[in-house]
């Protein structure tokens, strides 16, 4: 026990930006199971509401057992253990290093999986295995011996054979021993860049079991959410053109200080279609479309849901798409992607482009998640998934004013699978448009900096 100990605080910078990273991905009073538990500090440090450990060592997990009683440890190989419980989190810190037969461990723990539940595997990249060898050699290392050295395409691939799929892969840690200066230089403002990223020591992976479809999953409920400001020719259609969805669609209008008719039109549709369609309607008490979307999301029943933008450049019959990717399982946090059918240069000018595609890759490169298109107004994600983005918002604070960024960066924190689905992108029909190009442009960069911040250069 005091070499365990004696080996964790030598190296205390580097265990507990493990702790950090976690953190970041698991929300506290969580279900999590921990793979290869060894002193116990990982799971003390996210405060589970169910903290459970399984490792070989019998001194690890006496030591873990002491300093957190009211968690549960137990000695056994991750190849068999065996646990009548299933969690939202399985770690394996390091774990997958030390394995004899790592797709038996994988199997076994499809066992303790949830359908929606997140492993979160760490290992060193392969890299760095002469540096580490010497750093043993030098006793700055605890000595281990008949180590894998792993790359992350040999873990997707073990992951692949035993029915996970990946979500995100990253990679910290540029200098892993606490020097004044350059540890926070190399750590916090160089490993983060691209290229650079690729000699970080430690590796991080997210995955969840891959989704079983039954008949029952595309028998959900679904809310559709439709900011609606000055589009008073465009509300009938909404509704008119608006697929069923489910075994119930509910249609949510919110009306934003309009100058035109609007409010006076969602009443009169909402007359007109009421036997046919469950709707509901609200003004707006805030301001901004990520205002109205929460409103809405806060007045919806449907399992699944959705936003449509009431100008219909996103035609509502796609929406089937949304929610069979959804419903299915297939992904947790669908968005729309305009750019892959042509686009008529009235509904997105080239220069609009360029900054759609632009905001794209800085989106993908603060997610590790490759995004088509950033800035559609389509976004669809489950009823349960937003509540738990929402209980966490207080992580980013009220930062997005349109509401996209809120919900992406808010998935990509979680671990949800994100997935673009093309739709067919169509000029205005009624109306201008509300967005102010430019002026909102810099909102947005603003935005992509301050998410920087608290996901990448955390």
């Amino acid at each position: 026990m005091i070499s365990l100990e004696r080996w964790r605080h030598k190296n205390l910078a580097y265990y507990k930006d493990i702790e950090k990273t976690h953190q970041f991905f698991i929300p506290p009073h969580s279900e999590v199971l921990t793979v290869g538990t060894r002193t116990g500090d990982l799971l003390g440090a996210l405060n589970p509401r169910l903290g459970v450990g399984i490792d070989i060592n019998p001194e690890a997990i006496e030591l873990a057992q002491q300093k957190l009683p009211n968690c549960s440890f137990q000695i056994g190989e991750p190849e068999s253990f065996e646990l009548d419980q299933t969690f939202d989190f399985i770690l394996l810190p390091h774990t997958v290093s030390y394995l004899e037969n790592i797709q038996k461990a994988f199997n076994n723990i499809h066992k303790v999986c949830k359908p929606n539940s997140k492993i979160i595997l760490t290992f060193h990249n392969p890299g760095w295995e002469m540096i580490l060898k010497l750093a043993t050699v030098l006793k700055q290392r605890m000595p281990i011996s008949h180590l894998n050295w792993i790359s992350y395409h040999d873990i997707e691939n073990l992951l692949d054979l035993e029915n996970f799929e990946v979500i995100n892969h990253e990679k910290r840690m540029l200098f892993p021993r606490r020097f004044p200066l350059l540890f926070t230089l190399f750590n916090k403002f160089l490993a983060p860049l691209p290229l650079i990223n690729d000699l970080c020591l430690t590796e991080y992976v997210i995955a969840r079991p891959r989704p079983q479809i039954t008949p029952e999953q595309l028998e959900m409920s679904c809310s559709v959410v439709i900011p609606a400001r000055n589009e008073a020719g465009n509300i009938e259609s909404c509704v008119t053109r608006m697929p069923r969805l489910g075994r119930h669609t509910e249609i949510i209008f919110i009306e934003g200080h309009s100058k035109d008719n609007t409010w006076q039109e969602i009443q009169r549709v909402q007359a007109k279609y009421g036997e046919q369609w469950d709707i509901k309607i609200a003004q707006q008490k805030g301001k901004g479309k990520g205002d109205a979307v929460r409103q809405g999301f806060g007045m919806a029943t449907g399992d699944v849901l959705m936003i449509l933008d009431s100008d219909l450049t996103v035609r509502p019959e796609d929406l089937v798409y949304f929610f069979q990717a959804i419903a299915s399982g297939q992904c947790e946090y669908a968005n729309g992607c305009r750019l892959i059918y042509p686009i008529h240069p009235k509904a997105m000018p080239w220069l609009n482009r360029m900054a759609n595609r632009f905001f794209a890759w800085l989106l993908s490169y603060l997610t590790n998640t490759k995004i088509k298109d950033s800035l559609c107004g389509t976004k669809v994600l489950s009823q349960e998934n937003y509540s738990k983005i929402a209980a966490n918002r207080s992580y980013f604070g009220e930062f997005d004013p349109f509401g996209d960024f809120d919900l992406i960066f808010g998935a990509a924190k979680l671990g949800l699978k994100i997935q673009d689905i093309p739709v067919r992108y169509d000029p205005r029909s009624y109306g201008t448009s509300n967005i102010q190009h430019f002026k909102e442009g810099l909102v947005l960069l603003k935005m992509c900096l301050y998410a920087a911040k608290k996901i990448k250069f955390r």
